[in-house]
C-alpha cells in the first residue's frame, strides 16, 4: 500500500470511507482479490484526502480507477 502517513481523518470521515470501500468491494464479482481491495482502499484514501466526503462518490471513483488500472 502506498504511504498515507500524512493523512489524518476524523472518526466520522473514517466511517464514510469504510462505507465507500465496503460498497466498492460489494460491487465486484466474487472472488475479490486482496490486490483489488488494496487498490480500492488506496483510491478511497486519496479521494478523501482531497476533501471528498460523499461515500457514493468515493465508491464510484474507486471502481472507475480499478477499471482503468493496467492489467498485469
Amino acid at each position: 500500500m502506498k504511504d498515507f502517513s500524512d493523512a489524518a481523518f476524523s472518526p466520522d470521515v473514517i466511517e464514510l470511507m469504510t462505507q465507500a470501500l465496503n460498497g466498492a468491494v460489494a460491487a465486484l464479482p466474487e472472488p475479490v482479490s486482496s490486490t483489488h481491495v488494496t487498490w480500492l482502499a488506496e483510491s478511497v484514501l486519496r479521494t478523501a484526502k482531497t476533501g471528498e466526503r460523499d461515500p457514493t462518490v468515493m465508491q464510484r471513483l474507486a471502481l472507475l480507477e480499478l477499471q482503468l488500472m493496467p492489467r498485469v
